[in-house]
């Protein structure tokens, strides 16, 4: 009997086809990298931080028993660095890359802007004209409600009705950080007197939980959608005819079709941004906003052929598909800062923060069920009205599977979150008067 005395091989471990060892060597070398203060703060350095983390943490998630359901990899991309950046696990020089990535490059705005073009453009156009027309009941009624139940479920734990209200459910549902809790806290410093810093420590909590609160939802109801495949769209708001509309995804592309220019995709995603920063000074819109309308009217008109439409979604394609997850380690490392609701964190306030959440994700459903849009899908545009702006978007939608419901995200968000704002300055004023 011969004996084969070949060594044997066996399957290096693999990340969607590529050798897990590439990504592992290269983030930990990165991260080694942040210690010497060797990574450069600009968007290269920015890049190499949240690329390498995304592509391993977001993997990782929705492997994860329990946590793959309820939000998997974008639940894990944003706590893990958040909870290490609390714990001081990332020097100095790491952060300061990824914030020179995030924030004064603004890679995150890329990111949405990206989104809500790519996935306009490449929408249906009656899908698209009914999403727009019905996303408003759910979203109205669903701030009604949460409103209502978020108070009763504070003041059942001990909280007053002006707190409940002006300190745990508008900032939930102010539109963010930067759109409303910035805005927010000016206002109550005017009305009620102190300083600005001081309302802004004590708004910021409920608006965190809230947006975990919405990601962990999102989880739940893409695991619903799966369950029950009639409730969900997959990105499809509105229920049409088969005929008028195609899948969420696009169909693969015609091989003899004109190649996709993707730097032309990206010249028409920005300066699509650059425009609507533009006329923002003169029609009084917020610049994301005004991308949604250009877009919409874009799509509408036939303004552009089918192969520039092509080329945008190819760069949608490419985000959509390879970024999100090291968008997700980037809002992590800078958006989420744990330390600011320690202090408050108590059995009651959690739980009213959750009931904002799950009423509106509900009346969503309901609502949107009732005037025939896909009901999980409606529950997610719903809820991302309690999110983190942009950044709850992107998270929420992330969580989901959902990237092209962010035109209607941020309108949820945007407008509603605008809505929130100028009614709770105005109340606050009334109170205090």
């Amino acid at each position: 009997m011969k004996l084969d005395a070949r060594p044997r091989s066996f399957p290096a471990p693999a990340l969607d086809g590529i050798p897990l060892l590439v990504p592992v060597v290269l983030t930990a070398g990165v991260l080694a990298a942040g210690f010497f203060d060797a990574i450069p703060e600009n968007m290269i350095g920015g890049l190499a931080v949240i690329v390498g983390l995304g592509m391993l943490l977001g993997p990782l998630g929705n492997r994860l028993p329990v946590i793959s359901k309820i939000g998997g990899g974008a639940l894990i991309c944003l706590m893990v660095p958040s909870i290490l950046v609390y714990l001081g696990a990332f020097d100095e020089n790491t952060l300061a890359a990824a914030s020179a990535l995030m924030k004064q490059a603004n890679f995150l705005y890329f990111v949405i802007c990206t989104l809500v073009v790519g996935s306009i453009l490449g929408m249906s156009r009656k899908v698209m004209i009914g999403g727009l027309i019905r996303i408003f009941p759910p979203l109205l009624l669903g701030t009604v409600i949460a409103v209502s139940v978020g108070i009763a479920v504070a003041m059942a734990f001990g909280y007053g009705f002006h707190r409940a209200l002006f300190y745990i459910v508008v900032p939930i549902i102010g539109g963010g950080i930067g759109e409303g809790v910035i805005p927010l806290s000016s206002a109550y410093a005017s009305a009620l007197g102190g300083q600005q810093a001081d309302f802004v420590a004590e708004l910021i909590p409920a608006a965190i939980i809230g947006n975990i609160a919405a990601v962990i939802t999102a989880g739940v109801l893409r695991r619903l959608g799966d369950r029950r495949p009639h409730l969900d769209g997959g990105g499809q708001l509105v229920k049409v005819p088969s005929a008028d509309t195609g899948p969420a995804e696009p169909a693969p592309r015609d091989p003899a079709a004109p190649p996709r220019n993707h730097a032309l995709g990206v010249l028409l995603i920005c300066g699509m941004f650059v425009l609507a920063t533009l006329l923002e000074h003169a029609v009084h819109l917020p610049a994301p906003v005004l991308v949604i309308i250009m877009s919409v009217l874009c799509k509408l008109f036939g303004v552009f052929p089918p192969v520039v439409e092509d080329s945008v979604r190819g760069v949608y394609t490419v985000i959509s598909k390879h970024f999100i997850y090291p968008t997700m380690i980037g809002l992590g490392l800078l958006y989420l800062p744990l330390q600011s609701i320690i202090g408050v964190l108590s059995v009651g306030y959690v739980i009213a923060c959750v009931a904002v959440v799950l009423s509106m994700a509900a009346t969503g459903y309901v609502v949107g069920r009732a005037i025939g849009m896909y009901p999980v899908d409606a529950a997610l545009v719903t809820v991302c009205h309690s999110g983190l702006g942009g950044t709850g978007d992107v998270a929420i939608l992330s969580a989901s599977n959902r990237m092209n419901l962010m035109p209607f995200a941020q309108i949820s968000t945007r407008i509603g979150g605008v809505t929130t704002v100028i009614s709770a300055a105005a109340l606050i004023k009334v109170w205090q008067g």
